[in-house]
């Protein structure tokens, strides 16, 4: 009688744990139903210079609301209404990763790098060149930007990287950046001519697994601008910086500041339709690109006061 009931309370405590379980287990699975207030969006200022920029401005919110969400969406995702027609697709800006910036790849840029993408506009997209706005109303924008991604809150932008002086544009240069073009296999996806059409080009895509083409140097006249600028200074700092997000690594590790040059140089002659320093000492020497000769490196001092070698005092 005694194990009888010990069982029957045993089964009845084991009921009861199963239903209690089974009752959370159900009310875990019941969504908060009804609508929600929607999340604040965190505040966030730009510093451009002497001029502040704020993202809780109602000029802040009715600009990107008019100027920018119709492709990049109203939660800054890159899913606008306009998006699906575009090619390349609008930033996702809650991911912060952005291709023009002044800062080593992998970092922030800083609020004058977005500053000035947002006046200068982003060639060969959809990305239009926004001089209409006051300077208030750009760094108002970048500072709304920000609030998209939450690492503008927990990191800080990388620092600038230094550009030194560029060297005098010469055959010998050019001559070596065409060697680099070469080495580092920049032709397998901008092409033998800088055409964007190497054997690699039909087949890269960007972080988020959308197709993108290399730059079409020669296509490029005297208008032409690069995605991020239009002068030697631009090409330099894309070398060095990178363009995250696409296939174009930043080869700050791979170089010298003086190669970066050099391959500065050559591929402004790829730009074959337009005027240029590079285009003008090519044709100066025939406007043909002599083939480099590494400079022999200079043999180290023997020690004074030696005889030949194995001999001595």
């Amino acid at each position: 009688m005694k194990n009888f009931k010990r069982v029957y309370f045993f089964s009845l405590l084991l009921c009861f744990i199963l239903a209690v379980g089974f009752t959370l287990a159900q009310a875990q699975d019941v969504p908060d139903v009804g609508p929600h207030p929607p999340t604040p969006r965190p505040k966030m200022e730009s510093h451009i210079g002497n001029i502040t920029g704020h993202s809780d401005t109602p000029q802040a919110h009715s600009d990107y609301r008019r100027y920018c969400a119709g492709c990049h969406g109203d939660l800054g995702d890159g899913n606008g209404e306009n998006a699906v027609w575009l090619d390349p697709k609008p930033r996702n800006f809650t991911l912060a990763t952005f291709k023009c910036r002044s800062t080593p790849t992998g970092t922030l840029p800083t609020d004058e790098d977005l500053f000035n993408t947002v006046a200068r506009g982003l060639t060969n997209s959809n990305m239009p060149i926004w001089n209409t706005f006051t300077k208030q109303q750009r760094a108002d924008l970048v500072a709304y930007i920000k609030t998209f991604s939450p690492r503008w809150g927990k990191e800080k932008p990388g620092d600038p990287i230094k550009i030194p002086a560029e060297p005098p544009v010469t055959m010998e240069s050019i001559s070596h950046g065409k060697a680099l073009f070469t080495k580092l296999e920049c032709w397998k996806c901008h092409g033998p001519q800088g055409k964007g059409d190497g054997p690699s080009a039909a087949t890269l895509t960007d972080s988020q697994d959308q197709p993108i083409r290399p730059y079409n140097f020669a296509a490029g006249k005297d208008d032409s601008r690069f995605k991020c600028g239009s002068t030697n200074q631009d090409i330099y700092k894309i070398f060095m910086t990178g363009v995250d997000g696409t296939p174009m690594p930043s080869f700050a590790d791979t170089i010298s500041q003086s190669d970066a040059w050099d391959l500065v140089h050559f591929l402004r002659t790829l730009q074959v339709n337009r005027h240029s320093r590079e285009n003008d000492v090519l044709k100066a020497a025939g406007g043909t690109i002599p083939p480099y000769v590494e400079k022999p490196s200079a043999a180290p001092a023997s020690p004074s006061g030696n005889g030949a070698a194995g001999g001595g005092n």
